[in-house]
């Protein structure tokens, strides 16, 4: 991490001081910030989404002169296409986009940024990261990095594991680097296999019966994902297999942690922070920023934490969506 990364506390108190404290010359400023973000096909961008409605809200009831729009994909060409939409049709300014792939999304955002928008980048980044003006997301290191420690701990260093993987993404890349980095600490734990679930309750389930087929003693699976645990989590109780004694899912999705919270299931026994509020605060920090003709830091990292049950109640948002 560089040092012009900028650590960001949970929530955007700060961005809300400097929001009413904007100067009467910014509230007359024009501002045409466009959102490009996946749509609400999970639980995760369900939350997303709820959180970019919401900084819509707030930066236009806030700034008279300013319009956000916001436009959800169902997949990448869909994505791409509405990008240059929001350039051709919209005239935006500014764009705040978290990309449905990296690789797929690349081109039609440094397209994007060819014709003078200023760029956020949100969670998934781009293969080509010089494109972006500024990025913005949870700690994806720790991500993988915690979810590791606790494993190997509880596994007292010493059993076979099975992993699954988000969609391809940078992020992906990141979290799934991170936690063979711990793993190869503990030479006696293995890695049986790594497959994408693509962060979807049906994909992981197809891959989790697959892992049960193939391999007849497992001891933990880190399933890298709430809504991936759920479809895991599936898979093991039809399958009636009492070998597996930890599922590590992950982002703290409010059902995982209320089951956390209770000790309704012995398989789940931690959890690691990401939040998808991050939406709200890339879009509002973008354009308050923009507003005064200032640029964001390079990067903007949300740090990533262990939740346990001793400290779940914090991570606990029962009326949100995620």
């Amino acid at each position: 991490m560089t040092q012009s990364t900028r650590r960001l506390v949970l929530g955007a108190t700060a961005a809300a001081v400097v929001l009413l404290a904007a100067p009467a010359w910014a509230q007359a400023k024009k501002e045409v910030l466009g959102v490009s973000m996946p749509a609400a096909t999970h639980s995760f961008m369900a939350g997303a989404v709820y959180w970019a409605n919401e900084a819509k809200k707030d930066l236009e009831k806030a700034h008279p002169g300013m319009q956000v729009i916001v436009k959800t994909a169902a997949n990448a060409s869909e994505q791409a296409s509405q990008l240059q939409d929001l350039v051709t049709v919209n005239k935006i300014t500014s764009l705040v986009v978290f990309p449905f792939e990296s690789a797929a999304l690349t081109k039609p955002v440094a397209q994007v940024k060819s014709k003078g928008v200023y760029v956020t980048v949100v969670d998934r980044g781009l293969t080509d990261p010089s494109i972006q003006d500024a990025y913005v997301a949870g700690d994806n290191t720790a991500f993988g990095k915690i979810p590791a420690e606790y494993i190997a701990k509880s596994l007292n260093g010493k059993g076979n594991i099975v992993a699954l993987r988000g969609i391809p993404t940078t992020l992906d890349n990141e979290r799934m680097d991170a936690f063979n980095a711990v793993m190869k600490g503990y030479p006696d734990i293995k890695l049986l296999d790594a497959k994408h679930g693509n962060w979807n309750r049906d994909d992981a389930f197809k891959v989790m019966q697959d892992y049960l087929t193939r391999f007849k003693d497992i001891d933990a699976v880190w399933a890298a994902d709430d809504d991936m645990a759920v479809g895991v989590l599936k898979a093991i109780e039809q399958s009636k297999r009492k070998d597996i004694k930890l599922v590590f899912g992950g982002a703290g999705a409010k059902g995982a942690i209320k089951t956390l919270m209770d000790g309704s299931d012995p398989l789940i026994q931690a959890n690691v922070s990401y939040s998808p509020k991050f939406m709200y605060d890339a879009i509002k920090m973008t354009g308050e920023a923009r507003l005064k003709g200032e640029k964001l830091p390079a990067n903007n990292i949300i740090p990533s934490v262990l939740i346990t049950k001793q400290n779940a109640k914090d991570f606990y948002f029962p009326n949100s969506p995620f």
